[in-house]
């Protein structure tokens, strides 16, 4: 018999706001975490994207703030400003449910309206730069904040988040709850996370095959020239049924460049990168997630914390700097036991780069098909065409995840 919110202790009002949205079942990161925090204590969890954590932290939090209490009562870091208006966007009807206000705080948009916002918040979501624009004015807060979430933690960290964050941890009283979620616990970031938590209660989730859904991976050895050809030639691919596409760039002027190039082709894509601004990437978004078009071309750090659902498929157009870039990317897809397919260029001179990390990813044998473990020595004699014609595997893929977040 499956465990109820109501059985991890969520209190009824929550409960009702869940099940107003079709959510009755909790995820196991949420039943994990919930009782935990719940109960006061401080939490380190490591879960993949898309497992549930919004909920795992957003539901108890949402129960252990006074509605009649000072304000902010609760502060979540985020690395990203689409990751805070996702987070107030999950947390809203719970956060309701309580009476409790909830805001974001981000670059981008007007601080002196954020600033109003901020100051109402009893569940204030903000990235470290613009908190400490506002606490510079003297516009917020946060020595009443009892509760503290950092969520992605190592991507604060990897985008060198590391001394602001201090500074804010810092300015927080002591005596509060700490909650930390990342995808690793490892080096640095285990190490973060002890120095910021208190006999904290460490949890790890993996996601089940179901949840990680069904991930065709496919590595395609092309020459830098027929780059573009290649990722044309997939987007009009009919064998696949495709549907939205998030198509992976290094570089913001490479993504903004490859949207013109691909609409020479006939293509319609958006771009959605740091120097657009907020308005540009939200306007981005919704065209995206309305199918006004469905192509969207991002770098990692406007993608991070992406939740759209429908993606069927992932193309590192740019392949990924690391196995967790590459988590991260493909993990876009085959989200809730759905379909999807993961597509990364490698140029010749990047093929020892990206072997590696299709070994950490236990996805060797998908990488060897391609005819690209030929290609650490030599240029491959039919790169220009992209993947070798052998039997595409399905696996189930590492870096699908699931669900409500």
């Amino acid at each position: 018999m499956s465990l109820s919110f109501a059985d991890l202790g969520v209190s009824s009002a929550v409960v009702d706001a869940l099940r107003a949205r079709a959510i009755d079942t909790p995820f196991p990161v949420q039943r994990l975490v919930v009782p935990d925090v719940l109960a006061g204590r401080d939490v380190l969890t490591k879960s993949p994207t898309g497992s549930g954590k919004t909920l795992a932290f957003g539901l108890p939090l949402a129960d252990r703030i006074d509605a009649n209490g000072p304000r902010p009562a609760a502060l979540i870091l985020v690395p990203t400003r689409e990751l805070a208006s996702q987070i107030v966007d999950e947390l809203y009807s719970v956060c309701h449910a309580r009476s409790l206000s909830i805001a974001a705080v981000y670059g981008g948009v007007s601080i002196e309206r954020q600033s109003r916002a901020a100051r109402k918040a009893h569940v204030l979501v903000a990235t470290p730069g613009r908190l400490e624009d506002l606490l510079a004015r003297g516009a917020v807060s946060i020595n009443q904040v009892r509760v503290l979430v950092l969520d992605e933690a190592d991507r604060m960290l990897d985008m060198g988040f590391r001394p602001p964050v201090d500074r804010i941890v810092n300015a927080i009283p002591g005596r509060r709850q700490t909650l930390f979620f990342s995808a690793t616990l490892d080096g640095e970031v285990g190490r973060l996370a002890d120095a910021y938590t208190s006999d904290a209660r460490r949890h790890e989730h993996r996601a089940t095959a179901e949840q990680r859904g069904d991930v065709e991976h496919r590595f395609l050895s092309v020459l830098h020239e027929a780059k573009l050809a290649t990722l044309v030639r997939e987007l009009r691919d009919r064998d696949h049924e495709r549907r939205r596409t998030l198509v992976f760039v290094r570089t913001k002027r490479g993504a903004d460049r490859l949207v013109k190039r691909l609409r020479v082709h006939n293509v319609q894509a958006a771009a959605m990168h740091g120097d657009k601004s907020q308005s540009q990437r939200e306007k981005a978004l919704a065209r995206f997630e309305d199918g006004s078009v469905d192509t969207l071309v991002a770098t990692d750090v406007a993608a991070r914390g992406l939740d759209v659902d429908g993606i069927t498929h992932v193309i590192n157009f740019d392949a990924p700097e690391d196995h967790d870039g590459y988590v991260h990317r493909v993990g876009r897809t085959g989200r809730a036991g759905a379909t999807g397919v993961g597509i990364t260029f490698v140029l010749a001179e990047q093929a020892g780069e990206v072997q590696r990390i299709a070994h950490a990813l236990s996805l060797h044998r998908e990488f060897e098909r391609s005819g690209l473990s030929h290609a650490r020595s030599h240029t491959p004699r039919h790169a220009s065409q992209g993947s070798s014609r052998s039997p595409r595997p399905r696996r189930r893929g590492r870096a699908g995840s699931s669900g409500h977040r």
